[in-house]
């Protein structure tokens, strides 16, 4: 008898999130009320002059993030500057995007991998499946929907509770495009039956193409990446690369920008010169890939070591007291 090529997702063990212990709730976003927040460098405020500038000539802010961003709480944060203008692109990876989500539906996330991988229960939990539904909805009614859109249209029409907080839903509410890079594999959902795997991979190539199209916007722009260790500088690098080949056909340049990387790696003060081969920090992307070789003909980068709790609201207030001035 031919033995079955692929793995059986009819047999799953699929339970509620009712039965799941959540690891971070609603008590953890922090209110848009500026107490206890410190513009910690004065390069937080060379980077909010540059963004600032960058949505006064009506060029690219955009914000690529990992998950942990939405884990730290800053949410009302990144959505209090997407309402006033101050990002023009949202940017996540599937992991982003459940976590946003279950946020949204039920006020709390995250789930221990140490606790419920012994029994095979981590990420198999039906209200986050849900995703694929809207997700597959969104692309068999028109293939050319991009997931962050689906997504966010969902959460902002749909009975969710914590909506307020949604990043993807603000993002909807406010028309600005919201993009999600996943990789086939890499998010929980994609363990549930109702993975479509074509679906999955048009709606987030889709959201490439969108995201390429911003990045045609980037000259005298803006584009950060807060804790994204290998999504934001691969996609990031793709897409310029795109726009660059096009503009270089018509003699225009994408050169002028500034690059942003916030995250937990310690970087040395000249990190403007890429770290040689047999340095492991060679293969920290974000450094080589955004700070380095993508600025390296007009551009500027600026980097800050520090927790996504303590840095997003810090670049809020930069902004904020540049504003006065």
């Amino acid at each position: 008898m031919k033995k079955a090529l692929f793995f059986d997702r009819s047999r799953l063990i699929i339970k509620s999130l009712t039965d799941r212990r959540h690891d971070i709730d609603i008590s953890e976003v922090k209110a848009l009320d500026g107490k206890g927040v410190s513009i910690l460098h004065d390069n937080m405020r060379k980077v909010a002059e540059r963004i600032i500038l960058a949505q006064r000539n009506q060029s690219a802010v955009v914000l690529m993030m990992g998950a942990h961003v939405i884990r730290s709480g800053v949410q009302r944060y990144i959505l209090d500057l997407m309402k006033r203008g101050y990002i023009s692109c949202l940017s996540m990876n599937g992991a982003g995007m459940i976590h946003d989500f279950e946020f949204a539906m039920i006020g709390a996330t995250t789930e221990s991998v140490a606790r419920y991988i012994k029994d095979g229960q981590f990420g198999l939990w039906k209200e986050t499946g849900m995703l694929n539904d809207i997700i597959n909805d969104a692309y068999y009614k028109d293939p050319s929907t991009g997931m962050g859109e689906a997504v966010g249209k969902a959460i902002e029409q749909g009975d969710f509770p914590y909506k307020e907080i949604s990043l993807l839903a603000g993002a909807c509410r406010l028309k600005i495009p919201v993009t999600i890079h996943v990789g086939i594999g890499q998010d929980i959902i994609h363990e549930h039956p109702n993975c479509d795997g074509a679906a999955t991979g048009a709606t987030s190539y889709n959201d490439f193409l969108r995201f390429t199209k911003i990045l045609q916007e980037l000259e005298g722009g803006v584009v950060m990446n807060f804790g994204s260790a290998v999504m934001a500088p691969e996609v990031y690098l793709k897409a310029l690369s795109m726009v660059r080949n096009q503009a270089h056909k018509e003699s225009r340049t994408v050169n002028r920008f500034t690059a942003f990387v916030s995250d937990l790696y310690p970087l040395p003060e000249d990190f403007k010169e890429e770290p040689s081969k047999e340095n492991p920090a060679y293969y920290f992307r974000p450094w080589k890939t955004m700070l380095v070789r993508t600025v390296a003909d007009g551009g500027e980068s600026f980097y800050m070591n520090g927790k996504h709790a303590e840095t997003m609201p810090s670049l809020w207030a930069a902004i904020n007291e540049l504003e006065k001035t």
